[in-house]
């Protein structure tokens, strides 16, 4: 089979979208835990961590084009903000993890 650049560019763009929503996860408990004005920001800072560290998980898989299916959940993981302006990235993510899938394992 050979390999195309789809996988590679879904992979990188589902890390550079995880990491965007694990930092604005870190920064949303952050400035919620200094200025105790938003005594809930806890309860929004967790999606954002989460999903964006199944992002990351799962654009390293599409990186090393293992599990098909763990690499298109990090991908769609990267859109699930959809109000942030970097859900392009994980829309173009899942495109490129969908179209690349007969070259994973």
């Amino acid at each position: 089979m050979e390999r195309t650049w789809k996988p590679t560019a879904g992979g990188i763009l589902a890390i550079i979208a995880g990491a965007l929503q694990v930092l604005l996860g870190i920064v949303i408990a952050t400035i919620g835990g200094i200025t105790f004005l938003f005594g809930w920001a806890g309860v929004f800072a967790t999606p954002f961590l989460v999903l964006g560290i199944i992002a990351i998980v799962g654009g390293i898989y599409a990186l090393r084009r293992e599990i098909w299916g763990l690499a298109l959940a990090g991908a769609i993981c990267a859109i699930i903000p959809l109000i942030l302006p970097w859900s392009i990235l994980g829309i173009l993510a899942v495109i490129f993890v969908s179209l690349g899938k007969g070259e994973f394992k």
